[in-house]
């Protein structure tokens, strides 16, 4: 019994020394593909000419209330009630406005994030299909892997892969 016992617990080791286990610092891999520092460029361009723009509108609103409040010292308390509520009602229109665009902005780009995320995820399940291992785990920052042996980090291996696609 003693024998069986033994020669079971073998097989076992050597079963599940055979199973090939890496894991991939997705923070690294992430930070390095092309396709995600591109569409992060292109977004703080895009943020930028939006907050250019919401400063430009801004200071121009200031402008005209600033004329506003000049013109009604000589206006009737009735008118430039009336003007200042159309004047109010105009600048939490454009407000607004300012504010969906930021929303589309981001939602544009977190949604772009997200596909990449998607790819980067897809692409690491065919590298470990494609070389054989059981399990690929996350390192890095919130990742699993607490530590792991310099010879399973498979960071660098997909991320070629990664960028090789991304450029053709």
């Amino acid at each position: 019994m003693k024998k069986l016992a033994i020669g079971l617990f073998v097989i076992l080791a050597a079963a599940c020394q055979q199973q090939k286990i890496g894991y991939v610092n997705t923070v690294e891999l992430l930070d390095g593909y092309q396709e995600k520092i591109d569409v992060e460029t292109r977004f703080n361009t895009k943020r930028s000419a939006f907050t250019k723009k919401r400063d430009s509108i801004s200071q121009a609103f200031q402008l005209e209330l600033q004329d506003f409040q000049t013109k009604a010292q000589k206006m009737s308390q009735k008118n430039a009630q009336e003007e200042y509520n159309l004047l109010q009602q105009r600048g939490q229109f454009v407000g607004q406005q300012l504010q969906q665009e930021e929303q589309q902005l981001q939602q544009t780009s977190q949604t772009e994030i997200d596909s990449i995320v998607s790819k980067v995820k897809n692409e690491i399940k065919a590298f470990g299909k494609a070389n054989g291992y059981a399990y690929i785990l996350s390192g890095g920052d919130g990742g699993a892997v607490l530590y792991g042996n310099d010879a399973d980090d498979l960071t660098d291996k997909v991320l070629k892969i990664l960028n090789d696609k991304y450029k053709k």
